[in-house]
């Protein structure tokens, strides 16, 4: 039976390592993590992302596991090559849940992105954390010899979950990784008032649509 997201609040995001497509694992935390520390014991496993190769349009699928027989989820982008550009994410019956947007003046900055629901209202806006960490992360991606590698080093890559001046989740990678961890914390909405199925869409469209 698969696992109903919006019955759990902390998520463990885990890139496969490939060379030619992206491929992730949503894990629940090993047991309830009860502190803000970062869990890092990899519970069980709730689904499987792959983003599809040679597609002109960005299309990233959500199954229960790897035999990719049960579908959850899809994020599909509406235009091509578009820095603001909007993704669909649509259920298993292929049913709008909502839309992700990337926010692209405040992204030249601090990558940003808008969460709406299945209307075009918005939800939340997911940012980086640190405006100069970001910066700096930008930074180093001009210095020669030294871009190609950047996404290795240990700059952080964290973001937080807005709604107006309310913080209400972070998404915060793990550092001295070889392959993008990432822990999606949404304990400051105990109420769930944010469809998890849209928290796990956008954490991995942070990574996969900024080819991390």
């Amino acid at each position: 039976m698969p696992v109903d997201p919006n019955e759990h609040d902390v998520f463990l995001l885990r890139q496969r390592i490939k060379l030619v497509i992206n491929q992730y694992e949503f894990f629940l935390p090993e047991a309830d993590p009860g502190t803000p520390a970062i869990p890092e014991a990899l519970g069980e496993r709730i689904c499987f992302v792959e983003q599809k190769r040679f597609k002109f349009k960005e299309d990233i699928r959500f199954y229960t596991d790897d035999s990719k027989q049960h579908e959850l989820l899809r994020i599909k982008a509406r235009q091509r090559f578009d820095p603001r550009a909007t993704y669909d994410v649509t259920d298993e019956t292929e049913t709008k849940v909502g839309e992700i947007q990337k926010v692209f003046g405040k992204s030249l900055l601090r990558s940003t992105y808008r969460i709406n629901d299945a209307s075009g209202a918005e939800l939340a806006t997911v940012t980086e954390k640190n405006l100069w960490v970001a910066l700096f992360r930008r930074a180093v991606g001009f210095v020669p010899y030294v871009e190609s590698v950047a996404d290795w080093l240990p700059i952080p890559y964290h973001f937080v979950f807005m709604r107006g001046d309310e913080i209400i989740g972070q998404n915060t990678r793990h550092m001295w990784k070889i392959r993008d961890v990432y822990t999606i914390d949404m304990r400051d909405d105990p109420e769930r008032t944010l469809d998890r199925r849209l928290v796990l869409a956008i954490a991995v469209g942070m990574d996969a649509l900024q080819a991390r």
